[in-house]
């Protein structure tokens, strides 16, 4: 659905006014709120009535009768000229009725006496601040569903006229059965006030529900209007000569290439894995999930069995009471246990003694290492865990010698640790322990976090399993694969293409970040669990939801191209598309770069470009190679005569 139109100012005013604006009222079919995704409040601005929050309005462009250009309407209805390049209005969609008149729900008559009806959804109403708290509790425990939808707005400010649009993502999550979007305050709000009051600031975390979208219906004319103003901070024109081509504007091509999709309501992703289906005539379809991720959200202990069958050492953060070593044991009842609080140098390393006889040194290995290899010879097929509790209690000299064997897998420098031996690491944050001593970040990166918080479903389900129950994992023989999952490789070097460094994210101590060491455990995570939803604990929330919604698009894999498994529809796609498809294409071996280069021909020669310059990344044997097909091709087409 992408017929968006511009009214007209003789449907506004005068004796050609809508049917809506007659019975519904100039002044009051523009009163309402919008709140923009990027983090603050554009509806317009105040009228001489006042400069309370209820006389703050929004305003529309309409299109002029002398010259067909774009003018502004106010809340009194008064038309005024305004700059087109402005980024701070609200806007109000408007399209044919008959463009969702079969799929929109019953037309009613309102208070008003309009006809009114509902089609698509929309964030638009700001969640108040005690359930903004609870939905961002929720949110950095994880306990909130991502629903693969997302919405989208321009991340240029309000002053950056001559800035093309930025597309900034916003992704979707559901609790207790409603739909939520999250913001974060940014230096464009600073000041403006909330609909609930509150003053927006930067740094602050805001919750926006998503609602049904009430269309006002003018039946006569064939003409839906939405109610409220829906989305701001979008131009009309970069442009300023505006001649009256509606369908270049800028506001036009966001409403059609992201408005118009993110508004449909059965565009919502499942959890499931979905595989690639036969159409009629023989040829594979793909579906959105290009990478058979499985997307349903995921609960700490399956993160914890995640990060132990992927090899990666995890964390367990909490207090005292949360049950950290319960969970361990859970996949290991009879786990090898270090007290870090009273280990001593020789308790964890080992020790060196002199032989009198022979007058020479020799190494005796730690008691809990012989232990730890004889449950590991026992049982070469099952994972054995050694935890390291208490882990922020111990001195910083010890924390330096868990580290080496965290890091290397080693004890002193000397005995390996078995190949089915996993790391497990708890301990109380400073908040939670006077005695908690801050881990440093080498060894903090080291690790995927996990945040106990144990709920009461947790517990209950907890408390109803017995020990019996208890069972040890089975060890998965590694496979050959790719050093880098290519899902996280088009990532990173989208963003990177994008502007954009996620390689490398700000160390905070008490949240994790993102490093090249993260994304390689990231990687290993993936090919073990094929769950997107466990590298929150790795590189944190934001940057695994914002992960997730760019897996999610319907993207062509090297395969595809590979195995010719695309048609002329899958050429159509929006600036944005095209540069994804260029990064995650450039990952293709060398044997196949040919066949995919002559397809991004066809995807345009901007992302050709930036697909070629990434797959050569400088390597002298494969500019070469390309420098030799870009000869061929200019003597194919004429361009160099001999």
């Amino acid at each position: 659905m992408s017929n968006f139109i511009f009214l007209k100012e003789e449907q506004i005013f005068g004796k050609n006014k809508l049917d809506i604006f007659e019975k519904y009222g100039t002044k009051c079919a523009i009163t309402d709120f919008a709140i923009l995704l990027g983090g603050y409040v554009a509806t317009g601005f105040y009228t001489n009535e006042g400069s309370s929050r209820k006389d703050r309005t929004g305003w529309w462009w309409t299109q002029t009768p002398e010259d067909n250009n774009a003018r502004v309407v106010i809340r009194d209805g008064t038309r005024i000229w305004f700059h087109i390049l402005k980024r701070s209005g609200g806007a109000r969609p408007a399209l044919p009725y008959s463009a969702i008149s079969s799929i929109s729900s019953n037309v009613v008559r309102g208070k008003s006496g309009v006809k009114e009806t509902i089609y698509g959804e929309y964030p638009q109403t700001i969640v108040d601040e005690n359930f903004s708290n609870e939905l961002e509790k929720s949110y950095n425990n994880g306990g909130l569903k991502v629903t693969g939808r997302v919405y989208t707005t321009d991340s240029a400010s309000l002053s950056d006229y001559n800035k093309d649009f930025q597309p900034r993502t916003f992704t979707e999550y559901e609790y207790k059965g409603q739909k939520y979007i999250r913001f974060i305050g940014d230096s464009n709000g600073d000041g403006e006030v909330l609909p609930d009051g509150r003053t927006i600031q930067s740094g602050n975390v805001y919750w926006v529900k998503v609602e049904p979208i009430t269309w006002l219906v003018d039946q006569n004319n064939s003409i839906a209007l939405s109610k409220k103003i829906l989305f701001s901070g979008v131009q009309f024109n970069k442009e300023q000569n505006y001649t009256g081509d509606f369908l270049r504007t800028n506001i036009k091509k966001f409403m059609d290439n992201f408005f118009a999709k993110e508004i449909e309501t059965n565009n919502v992703y499942t959890n499931d894995l979905q595989e690639d289906t036969e159409s009629l005539s023989g040829k594979k379809i793909r579906k959105k999930n290009p990478y058979a991720f499985n997307f349903a959200n995921v609960e700490e202990e399956e993160i914890i069995k995640g990060a132990l069958e992927s090899n990666v050492a995890v964390f367990l953060h909490g207090r005292s009471s949360e049950g950290k070593s319960a969970r361990v044991k859970q996949f290991d009842p009879d786990c090898e246990i270090l007290y870090m609080r009273n280990a001593t140098p020789d308790s964890l390393n080992g020790k060196s003694v002199y032989n009198a006889e022979t007058k020479e040194m020799f190494d005796i290995p730690p008691t809990w290492y012989k232990r730890l290899v004889e449950k590991c010879s026992k049982e070469p097929d099952k994972i054995h865990i050694l935890f390291f509790d208490e882990l922020t209690n111990a001195l910083p000299s010890i924390q330096g010698m868990a580290f080496n064997i965290i890091l290397d897998g080693e004890v002193n420098g000397i005995w390996k640790l078995p190949q089915n031996a996993r790391i497990v690491a708890a301990g109380n944050d400073l908040k939670d322990s006077l005695a908690a001593n801050q881990m440093a970040e080498p060894l903090f990166n080291r690790f995927a976090h996990v945040y106990i918080y144990t709920t009461i479903d947790s517990w209950l389900r907890w408390a109803s399993t017995p020990k019996e129950k208890y069972e040890r994992l089975t060890l998965k023989k590694e496979e050959p694969q790719a050093k880098i999952h290519p899902a996280i490789y088009a990532y990173v070097a989208y963003k990177s293409y994008s502007g954009e460094d996620v390689l490398r994210t700000p160390y905070t101590g008490d949240k994790p970040n993102a490093d090249p060491r993260k994304w390689e455990m990231a990687s290993k995570f993936l090919y073990a669990t094929n769950q997107p939803a466990m590298l929150r604990a790795l590189i944190g929330n934001e940057l695994t939801t914002d992960f997730i919604a760019f897996v999610r698009q319907q993207v062509i894999t090297v395969e595809d191209v590979i195995e010719g498994n695309y048609t002329n529809d899958d050429f159509e796609m929006d600036i944005a598309q095209k540069f994804a498809t260029a990064v995650g294409l450039s990952s293709v071996d060398d044997e196949h770069f040919e066949v995919v280069r002559e397809f991004m021909k066809k995807i345009g020669a901007e992302p050709k470009a930036a697909f070629e310059s990434m797959w050569t990344h400088g390597d002298k044997e494969r500019l070469e190679r390309l420098a030799e097909l870009q000869l061929a091709d200019s003597l194919s087409q004429g361009g160099i005569r001999r």
